[in-house]
């Protein structure tokens, strides 16, 4: 059988409801432990408490670490996968961090759930056996760190949550799960195509995560100007425009060399610069604003996080967003 190194670091899939008052916390002791027993046929277990925290808890400081403990596991060279448990609220984000920052074919999955422990239909269990039936599966190989919920497999890449309490909550808007769990097994019906990897071993930048809206000013970009910050996402509008009146509080923060980079709104395709009015993409672009591939804000945040532990310069930076 295989060896699977599996990581618990809190979240709902820890947690217990209080029947009295509807208050879900963490439970005394994580409830997942009972269900060890479930994969015991299926492989051999490496079972670690990295943290008991509610997902809102997590911070780069957390992924680092995790990221540090898979690292040396793998280095031992004694597993064959990992499956990390982990609450749902920033799991995407948790899950791209390692996908950008552990470089290795064995397959790595987080997984979670909506409903607590003691809820009526309880979706731990069930995604936790399900993400180490696709943790150990040959199809797992080489397809970067994987997402399991409700029988679907998504990429860290692309998998967001759309839902803030349905259990299909997890989805990869415009390019869908990677593969799916049945009773008779695993199956995969397509790949990424590319994978990145920067070999961080700290993580000390601050990066701010801004949203246009309708009528929005330079208020807030001179307001982040005045902080101890290292870049800048932006939510933009459509394929990637801004109000007019943000123009002076983005050059400010450009002529101070933070990069900002610059992500739509929408859920479903790509910044590009094809607008010429002011405010537009193509202003944007010749400023100096650096356009992603593809990625939601806390993902491209992740990223620029990551990015700038390697570099600074501008077209280096403008490359990597265009993975």
């Amino acid at each position: 059988m295989k060896t699977v190194y599996i990581l618990h670091t809190g979240g709902t899939i820890s947690m217990k409801e209080d029947m009295a008052t509807g208050s879900v916390t963490p439970d005394i002791q994580n409830p997942l432990h009972r269900s060890t027993s479930s994969v015991s046929g299926m492989a051999n277990v490496i079972v670690e408490e990295a943290f008991h925290l509610p997902s809102p808890h997590i911070t780069p400081k957390e992924m680092l670490i995790l990221s540090k403990k898979i690292r040396d596991k793998i280095d031992e060279g004694k597993i064959d996968a990992v499956v990390l448990t982990h609450g749902t609220d920033t799991l995407e984000e948790t899950a791209y961090f390692l996908d950008l920052t552990v470089h290795t074919d064995i397959p790595i999955v987080l997984t979670g759930a909506m409903r607590s422990s003691n809820e009526i239909g309880s979706d731990g269990p069930y995604n936790f056996i399900s993400a180490v039936r696709v943790a150990i599966s040959d199809g797992a190989k080489g397809k970067g760190v994987l997402v399991v919920m409700n029988d679907e497999i998504h990429t860290a890449e692309n998998v967001t949550k759309t839902h803030t309490s349905n259990v299909a909550t997890f989805q990869s808007p415009q390019y869908g799960p990677i593969g799916l769990i049945t009773k008779r097994g695993v199956s995969f019906h397509h790949m990424p195509t590319e994978h990145e990897f920067y070999p961080v071993n700290q993580i000390d930048k601050q990066i701010t995560l801004l949203k246009a809206y309708a009528g929005m000013d330079d208020h807030l970009f001179q307001a982040v100007a005045s902080m101890d910050v290292d870049g800048l996402v932006i939510e933009a509008l459509g394929q990637g425009n801004l109000p007019p009146l943000t123009l002076p509080g983005i050059q400010l923060l450009l002529k101070r060399k933070i990069p900002i980079v610059l992500v739509s709104r929408c859920f479903n395709g790509i910044a590009q610069d094809v607008y010429g009015y002011e405010g537009g993409g193509k202003q944007l672009k010749e400023m100096g604003v650096i356009f992603s591939n593809g990625l939601n804000g806390p993902k491209a945040r992740i990223k620029l996080l990551v990015a700038l532990q390697v570099t600074r310069n501008h077209d280096e930076l403008q490359q990597l967003f265009n993975h």
